[in-house]
């Protein structure tokens, strides 16, 4: 069983839904319930898997070592389909997940409301322009992957979910709209959201 370290809400959803759509069963710790936090990943960030004696860390290579252990259809296995999987995970990690970073970068250490506001609508600028290429590149197909849900569609589903927490307009086009939608209402995305609810109130998760 694999132990995942998370935070509600943040990019460690989207380990749990792959998690979930492999049917692997994992056992959640909060982040601030762990001892040491810092010994299992020094950037002190989520998610973290711990996976018998291996304790890995950043959310596309962890995704990518489940994909290559367990039998799924969520990657090709190989191949310019495969590469092009890898390329789309690592712009919903490393270039969208960094705009929204932008928006809890300001929250956390921009004093001024005028000025936090003025990075909010800056970022906000930023994030709807990477959106209109999602839109771009789901005009033919419903996922990133084609017919069938990629770990891109999970990635950016959990990212998608973060505009509502800041006073800024983020427009998602109506193909995206229609993915992100899909997406979240899968068994995978609704079961990983109840088990984080069902931590944070208590309940046994």
């Amino acid at each position: 069983m694999y132990i995942l370290y998370f935070l509600p809400g943040a990019c460690s959803l989207a380990t749990q839904v792959i998690l979930n759509e492999l049917d692997q069963e994992s056992t959640l710790v909060h982040k601030l319930d762990a001892e040491h936090f810092e010994t299992l990943n020094p950037a002190g960030t989520v998610p973290v898997l711990v996976d018998g004696d291996k304790v890995l860390n950043e959310g596309v290579a962890i995704i990518l070592h489940l994909l290559n252990k367990h039998e799924n259809n969520l990657i090709p296995e190989s191949g310019d389909a495969r590469h092009r999987a890898i390329e789309n995970m690592m712009f919903a990690n490393a270039t969208m997940h960094p705009a929204y970073g932008r928006l809890f970068f300001a929250q956390a250490n921009v004093t001024d409301p005028a000025g936090r506001q003025q990075i909010f609508d800056s970022a906000a600028v930023a994030i709807n322009k990477l959106w209109q290429v999602v839109e771009a590149k789901l005009e033919h197909a419903p996922y990133f992957g084609g017919h069938d849900i990629s770990p891109a569609d999970i990635l950016l589903a959990v990212y998608s979910r973060w505009g509502d927490f800041f006073p800024v307009d983020i427009v998602l086009g109506p193909h995206t709209r229609q993915m992100v939608d899909a997406v979240l209402q899968r068994d995978s995305m609704q079961r990983a959201i109840q088990r984080e609810q069902n931590y944070s109130s208590g309940a046994v998760a």
